[in-house]
């Protein structure tokens, strides 16, 4: 349509008197219509002629206009005398409205006008026979009456209504459709949200139910804890003074016996002794499981704890099972020295139990994090991969042919697992039927926590307070005092508290908690959620500890956070 990019010029025309303003519109119709505009822009392009002629051509002032036609656009230049008013006529801003460009500039006494309007994606270059055309229907327009031209006009109005009408009817048609969707969409909306609500309904009962079992576990297990300890407590005297009789009866200055009376004596002090024993694993999980088996920090040397591990076994070892305990590193660790020597004692006396041949191997060292590794490795029988699972849980025996020499109660793996988390540290296990066991014990070489004085430890739940006393006394040189919730606010007065653990559980708990954090108190909150959020909706300036995962380790970490917070 252009070469080189420069504007192909289709028509020159200098008109003239108020009767050229038809003139003007059919050639910007057909000119239009030659260069593929749209049948509605070809009527825009002649309103907008139109109206601009008849404020140009007014007397007998020439008005010279050039149609072009560029890669995108029809382009129409109007000269003529300057008059000054131009501006102010209706049909100057009818043809700002119907064209995509308009630009009219004023220099000596001369206005020219440009406006242009954008052709259609793909439209078609005009040939020169198609240009020749052009000009030729144009030079025949000159002739027309304005009779003629009106009634163009009028079919192009009515032309102009029937598309209107057809928009009109689409549109109501679509209109009529999205009413239709609307109301699809509602109803799905009024079904998902029946749903939503239904689910709701569910999870809050699934809520309400958990937390029923949970109540229910909760009383189970302080049941069953205290029914362990009564037990133990009461059977443990009884089992002692038949197992100290038979000793008696074996020993050197009784009566002589015969051999079928040894042989019963000795039945019933094994059979005391494996009671004995069960019933002390029994009480020390209560303990463990209640909260109230406190660890007792000190400095422990590795090399003296191995030694006296090792003269337990010494005597017991199976022939073709060597016990190994590697050399233990010189440094000092800070832990409960009688719970660690507990895991340690369960562990070797599990490997040999289940060993007939090679070794047992007894290894510790400090890894790159400062946390103390053990690890108690054996060439055992192994377990298979289906039992990996059950190993920690109580009562639990792996089937195996070493089975019936070697009696167990199934609670010294459990027992380890829980003495390791009382410590801090963590207990894993990994296995392999044939080839053998390791068990690693990992536990952290605490610094001490900085003196806080009084620690006041808030909750209603008996279980809770008792764990938490009993870990939080372990980890701190001053008092720490179980108090209820009603009476926190004359604890506070009365004993002054360096930190509060406060359990967000009870009703009243949000009120005390913003009152211990306005009065500056360090606070560690226990909370089922991970984060307690303030009244503003963001994190409260309390350090959170996760009800879940209570251990001397976590709870340690919540001190420092909360004294650094302060």
């Amino acid at each position: 349509m252009t070469a080189g990019g420069k504007p192909t010029s289709l028509l020159r025309l200098t008109l003239s008197g108020g009767q050229s303003v038809f003139q003007l519109r059919q050639c910007g119709r057909e000119v239009a219509a030659a260069v593929g505009l749209e049948f509605q822009d070809r009527i825009r392009v002649a309103t907008a002629l139109s109206d601009l002629g008849r404020i140009l051509l007014t007397g007998e002032v020439p008005l010279v206009v050039e149609f072009e036609v560029t890669d995108h656009a029809l382009r129409v230049r109007l000269r003529t005398a300057a008059k000054g008013n131009e501006a102010d006529q209706p049909g100057w801003k009818t043809a700002q409205r119907l064209l995509d460009e308009f630009a009219a500039e004023e220099a000596d006494l001369a206005l020219t006008i440009t406006v242009t309007k954008n052709l259609p994606p793909g439209a078609p270059a005009l040939s020169g026979k198609q240009l020749t055309r052009l000009r030729e229907v144009v030079d025949a327009l000159t002739g027309r009456e304005a009779a003629d031209e009106l009634r163009t006009q009028n079919e192009e109005l009515l032309a102009t209504l029937d598309a209107l009408e057809a928009k009109r009817r689409e549109l109501v048609h679509v209109n009529e459709e999205l009413e239709e969707t609307n109301r699809g969409v509602m109803a799905l909306y009024s079904q998902l949200t029946e749903e939503l609500e239904e689910t709701n309904r569910g999870v809050v009962a699934l809520y309400a139910e958990l937390d029923n079992k949970t109540i229910e576990l909760n009383r189970a297990s302080t049941a069953k804890n205290r029914f362990w300890s009564n037990v133990s407590h009461e059977v443990r005297t009884p089992v002692n003074a038949i197992v100290g009789l038979a000793r008696l009866l074996l020993g050197p200055g009784a009566d002589p016996l015969t051999d079928d009376q040894r042989r019963q004596l000795e039945l019933v002090e094994r059979s005391g002794a494996g009671l004995l024993a069960l019933v002390n694993e029994l009480l020390d999980v209560a303990k463990a499981e209640s909260g109230r088996l406190v660890p007792v920090l000190a400095p422990v040397d590795p090399r003296l704890l191995f030694a006296q591990v090792r003269d337990m076994f010494v005597a017991t070892a199976t022939s073709g099972v060597d016990l190994v305990f590697v050399e233990a590193p010189a440094a000092t660790l800070v832990t409960d020295e009688k719970l660690l020597v507990h895991i340690l004692r369960n562990l070797v006396s599990n490997s040999l139990k289940f060993t007939e041949r090679g070794s047992v191997r007894v290894a510790v060292e400090v890894d790159a994090g400062g946390d103390w590794v053990f690890r108690v490795t054996d060439t055992g029988i192994g377990i298979d991969a289906e039992h990996l699972d059950h190993v920690f849980e109580e009562f639990h025996q792996v089937p195996n042919p070493l089975q019936a020499r070697s009696p167990g109660t199934g609670l010294g793996l459990p027992y380890a697992r829980t003495l390791a988390q009382v410590l801090g540290g963590s207990l894993e296990l990994s296995s392999q039927a044939g080839v053998g066991t390791e068990v690693t014990v990992r536990l952290p070489s605490p610094e001490p926590l900085p003196d806080v004085g009084t620690v006041l430890v808030v909750t209603d739940d008996d279980t809770l307070r008792g764990r938490l006393t009993s870990v939080v006394a372990a980890l701190g040189d001053g008092p720490c005092v179980p108090v209820a919730p009603a009476d926190l606010a004359a604890a506070v007065t009365s004993e002054r508290p360096g930190l509060v653990v406060l359990d967000l559980a009870p009703p009243e708990a949000d009120a005390l908690l913003d009152a211990l954090v306005a009065a500056g108190i360090a606070v560690v909150a226990l909370s089922a959620a991970e984060a307690v959020p303030s009244d503003d909706g963001e994190e409260a300036p309390v350090a959170t500890l996760h009800k879940s995962r209570l251990s001397t380790d976590s709870v340690r970490e919540a001190i420092r956070r909360a004294l650094a917070d302060l």
